[in-house]
């Protein structure tokens, strides 16, 4: 057997050898070729290889059926863009890289995401709002330490109901101070206290509190032992203040967190054909590790649902699930005359807020107005919220007047402005690209 294969294989390389060649001929030498002048060198054309990923990237795309979100449009744009790419021989990277003289920022519908610091009025980027606040509650320490502690404590402990024991039981201690001041055992708060460190010493802020409002640490011994423990005692002089550790307690009690609001980037644009496009920023896309995770098993039950029929129970369930997808959306509201709005709102946000939003850029506010949809649907229930909607990651709505209203202005015959916007809006008015 060993030797018909050997036998086939010599057959072949033969036979692949091409033309012949008498032993009395003269030796053939191959003519060479003309080199061509100043011709570029062909592009490498894709490998099978890049094929076959372009081709199943796109297959994988179409598994997960119709009724895709933004997010999922621009992910498959991607990937189209990457099979174009292969086909003309460019790596996806070669066919992101800018021009001469191209910037891809500036093709974004808008930066990212901005908030500002209720305490500095700064305006920061999303990645950068908690190291701010921060720095503007470590700032506000030179000022007031027992207000920056207790927003310390309010804003960087996450987890609220740990917050709340905390705070409720360090509100106790200082009640038996108020009620009591007469008894010293009141006065001292041993350290090691196994309630205090559960629910008061993890607490971030909790001990400089405490420092703040009078106590000092000291190192005491033990009736009937040897040894010594650390305790926080209030200081002397604040048996005289009683008052004002009363008022402390109830700060911390009544406090909330320190939030930085949303800045809604509100912006004005001539009337554009390029309203309906939306390139968004990272920011609105950008997932958690336990997002990431989330999203691939997702992915995995798609498949197995692919299969089976799903309950009305599944479906809402699964439409609620896509609702908590984005955190942000960028909402435009094109006007009569052409003009466009444009905010940055959360996706959890009610319709209402657009409605303020649109009012607040009237030249007259009390003018009434109603928005309508994609597809021209109403936004009549202005309590329910943009996910809920369908106006996420972005959208494009239209202003329409009351027509009686507007009817009657006319009947007036009072001179009406160029446009409904405030002034000042529309002196930095911007053109859509």
């Amino acid at each position: 057997m060993r030797k018909f294969f050997q036998e086939l294989k010599a057959d072949l390389k033969f036979k692949s050898a091409g033309p012949g060649q008498k032993l009395s001929e003269p030796s053939r030498v191959p003519r060479e070729q003309p080199k061509a002048e100043a011709a570029p060198r062909p592009r490498r054309g894709p490998t099978d290889e890049a094929q076959m990923a372009a081709a199943a990237a796109l297959a994988r795309m179409e598994l997960r059926g119709k009724g895709r979100t933004a997010a999922g449009t621009r992910v498959r744009k991607e990937l189209v863009a990457e099979a174009a790419a292969s086909e003309k021989g460019l790596s996806v990277e070669e066919e992101d890289l800018p021009g001469p003289g191209e910037d891809r920022a500036s093709a974004l519908s808008v930066s990212g995401v901005y908030f500002i610091c209720p305490l500095t009025g700064a305006v920061v980027r999303k990645d950068q709002k908690e190291k701010h606040l921060r720095e503007a509650i470590e700032s506000y320490f030179s000022i007031d330490p027992v207000a920056a502690s207790i927003m310390e404590i309010h804003t960087f402990n996450k987890d609220r109901e740990k917050v709340r024991a905390g705070v409720e039981t360090t509100a106790k201690y200082l009640d038996n101070i108020y009620l009591h001041p007469e008894e010293e055992k009141y006065r001292k708060i041993k350290l090691q206290n196994k309630v205090f460190q559960e629910r008061i010493s993890c607490l971030e802020g909790i001990h400089r509190f405490f420092q703040a409002i009078g106590f000092e640490t000291k190192t005491l011994p033990v009736p009937g032992q040897e040894t010594t423990e650390e305790y926080y005692v209030l200081k002397e002089e604040m048996l005289t203040r009683l008052e004002d550790l009363r008022d402390y307690k109830e700060q911390l009690l009544i406090s909330e967190p320190v939030r930085a609001q949303l800045d809604r980037q509100l912006s004005v644009f001539k009337p554009s054909p390029e309203a309906a496009r939306f390139e968004l920023p990272d920011d609105f896309y950008s997932l958690t590790a336990e997002e990431i995770k989330r999203e691939q098993r997702l992915r995995t039950e798609a498949v197995e649902k692919a299969s089976m029929l799903r309950t009305r129970a599944m479906r809402e369930k699964e439409e609620q699930r896509e609702m908590r997808k984005y955190n942000y959306t960028l909402l435009r509201v094109r006007f009569p005359d052409g003009y466009i709005l444009q905010g940055t709102f959360y996706a959890r946000e009610p319709v209402s807020a657009l409605y303020t939003f649109v009012r607040e850029a009237l030249r007259d506010d009390w003018l009434p107005f109603e928005l309508l949809g994609p597809g021209g649907v109403k936004l009549t229930d202005e309590n329910l919220a943009f996910n809920e909607c369908g106006l996420v990651p972005a959208a494009l709505l239209t202003l329409a007047w009351d027509a009686a209203v507007m009817a009657d202005v006319q009947a007036a015959g009072e001179e009406q402005p160029a446009s409904p916007l405030k002034p000042e809006l529309l002196s930095n008015i911007q053109t859509l690209s």
